[in-house]
C-alpha cells in the first residue's frame, strides 16, 4: 500500500541539526520559528495550509481548512509529505494524477506559508484599467485554445480566469478527443470517416444538434488533432466511446486521461506564444458600446478594473455547478451530484443578455453514468469501452454497458439502491492507464477471486460468478442479448484479479447555451452576429443536442476555440 495514503492530516518531519543547517543554506532568506499559514485556491474552495518552522527549518505541515472531495484528500496528504520530505521546499512537487488542481493548489499554499517564514511581503500593485485586442473568459480548454491560436497570430490576448487555477472542467476530462480521418487513425490503420463521426454525433444527439456547427466540427476534427499535437499535445492513442461506430477518441499513449495532460500543454502553447493570463479574476460583465461588445468588467484580489478590447471571447464553461440553475431547467435533477468544478456557474448568461443574445436547448443537461457517489470522481468512459461490465445489486447485468450516456443513468437509477458496480479484470486494467489513478486513489475494490470480490461488493457470490461465466460466453460469441455490440466487447474478463467500484448518475453537462454559427459567432434572438461577441466550448448550445457523446467535448472547446479566436483576429 502506498505509504502517503496512512497519512493524517498533520504530518510531521524530524530533522536533524546538521541537515537543518543545510536547508537553512540553500534558502535565501533564513525561516523564522513559528506557525505560518497560506491559502491558495482549490478545486472547491480555499485551502489553508498551516507550517511550523523550528530552530530555521521547517518541522510539520498540516492542512487547516479546505472544502475538496474524499478522493482529493490523499493528494493532499501525499503534497505535504513530498514538501516536508523536500526539506520544506516546493519546488520539484509533482502533482497527484487525477487531482491536479488540488495538489497544485497545496503547493501554492505552502509557498505562501514559506514566503510569510522568510519575512516576505507580497506587494500587490493596485489594479489598472488596461487594454487588449482580444480577451477571452475562461481559462479551460476553450479559452487556451483561442488564447493560443490569437496570441500566435501576433495578437495582444488576456485572458481571464476566475479560479485560482487553470483547466476548469477540461483538466479533469478523462476519455479524449473525438476525430475522425486524422493522421493517426491512419497509421494505426483504423477506417473512419467524416460521415460516420456526423451520423453518430446526430444520432447520439436525437438529432436535435445544429447539423452545421457539427459538421463544421467534424470536418476540422482531423486538422485538430495535427495542430494539438504540432504544440506538443500526446494523442496517439485511439480507443473507442459509447455511441461511436469506430475507433476516434484520441488520447495520450496508454489510455492516459486527456484533460491533466492537455491543459498544461494548452497553457505552455499559450503563454509562450505571448497570451496574458490572469487567475482570481473574475469577470463581472461585458462592455458594450453601441451594440458591440468592447471589454469586460474585472474584479480581482487587488481591485477592479477594466479591460478594453477589439473582441471578446467567452469560454466561461456551463452551469452544472449551479444547482438552482440546473433545477430552473430540469426539476427531475433536484438533489443530484456533480462531476463539474466549483466554478461552473453559468455566470456569462446574465452577462449576454443587453445584446439579447440567443440561448438554446438549457434544459438538455447530460448526467454521467458512472461517478463515484459522494465523491465526484467520474469513472471515465474508455473502462467499459475496453472492456468492463456493470452489475447491479443482485450481481447480474441489467443493460448494454456501451449505451449512450442517458441511457446508462437511467437504467442504473431503476436498480436497487439506484447504483450499480463497474467490473474488469487485470487484463482491462493493463490496457489503460487511467486506471492507475483509480487505485492509487482507493476507489476500487479487488478480489483474488470473483467470490472474494462479490464479498467486498456484499453481493451474492454464485449469481455474480454466473454473470461473469456467461459474459465470457457472450464475448466468445459476439451476441449479446442485451445489445452490446462483439466489437464493443474486446475482453472476456477471465483474467484475474478483478476489480470493481460503485458507480451512479451525476450532472456532468450542460447541452444548451449561447446560440452560434459557424464562425463561433454569438447570435442575437433574430439571428445577427452580434459585433466583436464570440463564445466556444460548454457556454454554448447546440452541438451536442439532446445527448453528448463521450470525447465530443474535447473535440468541441479545441475546435470552436480556435475557431473563435480566427474569426476574432479577422
Amino acid at each position: 500500500m502506498n505509504k502517503y495514503l496512512n497519512l493524517t492530516k498533520t504530518v510531521v518531519f524530524a530533522v536533524v541539526s546538521a541537515m537543518a543547517l543545510a536547508f537553512i543554506g540553500c534558502k535565501p532568506k533564513a525561516l523564522a520559528d513559528g506557525t505560518y499559514k497560506g491559502t491558495a485556491e482549490g478545486r472547491n474552495g480555499p485551502i489553508v495550509v498551516e507550517i511550523t518552522v523550528s530552530e530555521g527549518a521547517v518541522s510539520a505541515a498540516k492542512v487547516l481548512e479546505e472544502q475538496e472531495t474524499d478522493f482529493a484528500k490523499a493528494a493532499e496528504d501525499k503534497v505535504l509529505a513530498q514538501f516536508l520530505s523536500n526539506g520544506g521546499k516546493t519546488s520539484g512537487i509533482d502533482a497527484v494524477s487525477g487531482a491536479t488542481i488540488t495538489s497544485k493548489a497545496v503547493v501554492e499554499a505552502l509557498k505562501a506559508a514559506v514566503n510569510e517564514a522568510q519575512g516576505k511581503v507580497e506587494k500587490v500593485a493596485k489594479a489598472k484599467d488596461t487594454s487588449c485586442d482580444i480577451v477571452i473568459i475562461g481559462a479551460g480548454g476553450a479559452g487556451l485554445s483561442a488564447a493560443t491560436e490569437a496570441a500566435s497570430k501576433g495578437k495582444k490576448v488576456i485572458v481571464l480566469e476566475k479560479m485560482g487555477a487553470c483547466g476548469g472542467n477540461t483538466i479533469s476530462a478523462t476519455g479524449g478527443l473525438n476525430a475522425s480521418e486524422t493522421s493517426i487513425q491512419k497509421k494505426l490503420g483504423i477506417e473512419d470517416s467524416n460521415d460516420a463521426y456526423f451520423n453518430d454525433t446526430m444520432k447520439g444527439g436525437y438529432n436535435k444538434n445544429n447539423p452545421e456547427l457539427v459538421r463544421n466540427m467534424v470536418e476540422k476534427s482531423a486538422a485538430t488533432v495535427d495542430w494539438l499535437i504540432s504544440i506538443g499535445a500526446d494523442l496517439t492513442d485511439v480507443g473507442k466511446m459509447a455511441g461511436s461506430s469506430n475507433k476516434r477518441t484520441h488520447r495520450p499513449q496508454g489510455g492516459a486521461a486527456v484533460g491533466a495532460h492537455l491543459v498544461p500543454v494548452l497553457v505552455k502553447a499559450a503563454e509562450s506564444a505571448g497570451a496574458e493570463i490572469r487567475l482570481n479574476s473574475k469577470v463581472t460583465d461585458i462592455i458594450e458600446e453601441k451594440g458591440r461588445a468592447a471589454g469586460v468588467k474585472v474584479s480581482a484580489k487587488n481591485g477592479d478594473y477594466t479591460i478594453k478590447a477589439k473582441a471578446v471571447i467567452i469560454a466561461a464553461g456551463g452551469f452544472g455547478a449551479n444547482p438552482d440553475m440546473i433545477v430552473s431547467y430540469n426539476a427531475n435533477l433536484k438533489g443530484f451530484g456533480t462531476t463539474n468544478h466549483r466554478g461552473a456557474t453559468g455566470d456569462a448568461f446574465e452577462m449576454v443578455k443587453k445584446f439579447n443574445a440567443a440561448l438554446t436547448q438549457m434544459d438538455e443537461i447530460q448526467t454521467h453514468p458512472t461517478v463515484v457517489p459522494g465523491n465526484g470522481t467520474m469513472i471515465t468512459e474508455a473502462v467499459r469501452g475496453n472492456g468492463a461490465i456493470l452489475v447491479n445489486r443482485d450481481g447480474k447485468r441489467f443493460c448494454t454497458e456501451m449505451a449512450t450516456r442517458d441511457v446508462m443513468s437511467k437504467a442504473i437509477l431503476e436498480q436497487k439502491g439506484q447504483t450499480a458496480f463497474i467490473v474488469f479484470d487485470e487484463d482491462v486494467r493493463k490496457s489503460l492507464k487511467a486506471i492507475e489513478g483509480y487505485v492509487k486513489n482507493g476507489l476500487l475494490k479487488d478480489g483474488a477471486t470473483l467470490a472474494e470480490l462479490a464479498g467486498k461488493l456484499e453481493i451474492p457470490a454464485d449469481a455474480f460468478e454466473a454473470t461473469m461465466a456467461e459474459y465470457a460466453k457472450i464475448q466468445a460469441s459476439g451476441n449479446d442479448p442485451l445489445g452490446r455490440k462483439g466489437n464493443e466487447m474486446p475482453r472476456p474478463l477471465t483474467e484475474g484479479p478483478w476489480y470493481a467500484c460503485e458507480i451512479g448518475p451525476a450532472i456532468h453537462h450542460t447541452m444548451g447555451g449561447i446560440v452560434i454559427n459557424t464562425k463561433a459567432e454569438v447570435l442575437d434572438a433574430n439571428g445577427n452576429p452580434v459585433p466583436g461577441l464570440y463564445a466556444a466550448g460548454e457556454v454554448t448550445g447546440g452541438i451536442h443536442g439532446g445527448n453528448r457523446l463521450g470525447g465530443n467535448a474535447v473535440a468541441d472547446i479545441c475546435i470552436y476555440g480556435k475557431i473563435a479566436a480566427d474569426s476574432a483576429c479577422e
